[in-house]
């Protein structure tokens, strides 16, 4: 397999299915394409024909976007557990994760994926705090659910902490406060081994944008 991302730094949507396969030692040949550059959008041509990453290349067959791939990966290696066992878990693991996937646009604009720590001083919107509100009551609904099934969204890792995941490094970032609950969730994905290298790599590159 393949995985087409950009910039590690910067590409939450490439995070998300690069996490589910490192995460689980799932062997992958990674494509980096830097994003913003003159010809980038003719390189991710060259492999995806959405124009954008992530794409997952699998022999013959090309999938793009991050969910459309978890869903991939999901059938492809159901011993992973990318998705609760239980219907209605299930159910509500694909819910929120579609919920992440097509909403938020505050907290998407107003803190933008960095790995560098930034300014937490900047002001947010009623919008974005709004959108952060959301996205904690998942995560404090999901966790109470899993119990002490592990420390995951769902107990094991999976699909929709995939899906939460570049929110976790945009809330740690920009240094929102969170509920204990809240906290302990994302130190539990911020200490993901996959996760670390992500971040070492992502700071490692050389090219920076301005936002």
């Amino acid at each position: 397999m393949q995985l087409l991302i950009g910039n590690k730094r910067y590409s939450s949507w490439s995070l998300r299915p690069w996490l589910a396969l490192a995460h689980h030692g799932l062997a992958f040949e990674e494509i980096l394409i830097p994003l913003y550059r003159d010809g980038s959008k003719e390189a991710i041509l060259r492999h995806s024909p959405s124009g954008k990453v992530p794409a997952l290349i699998d022999g013959g067959t090309t999938v793009w976007d991050s969910l459309a791939i978890l869903e991939t990966l999901a059938e492809r290696f159901p011993e992973l557990g990318l998705w609760p066992r239980d219907p209605a878990r299930r159910a509500l693991a694909r819910s929120v994760s579609a919920e992440m996937h097509s909403g938020f646009a505050a907290l998407r604009n107003e803190l933008p994926m960095d790995l560098a720590p930034t300014d937490p001083g900047k002001t947010r919107s009623d919008a974005a705090e709004a959108n952060i509100d959301r996205v904690t009551a998942i995560w404090r609904q999901c966790r109470e659910a899993a119990g002490a099934e592990g420390p995951f969204l769902f107990g094991g890792f999976g699909a929709a902490d995939c899906m939460y995941a570049p929110v976790v490094l945009r809330l740690d970032r920009y240094r929102v406060p969170l509920d204990p609950a809240c906290r302990a969730y994302a130190d539990a994905v911020l200490a993901l081994p996959a996760m670390r290298r992500w971040v070492e790599a992502g700071m490692a590159e050389p090219w920076v944008l301005t936002f």
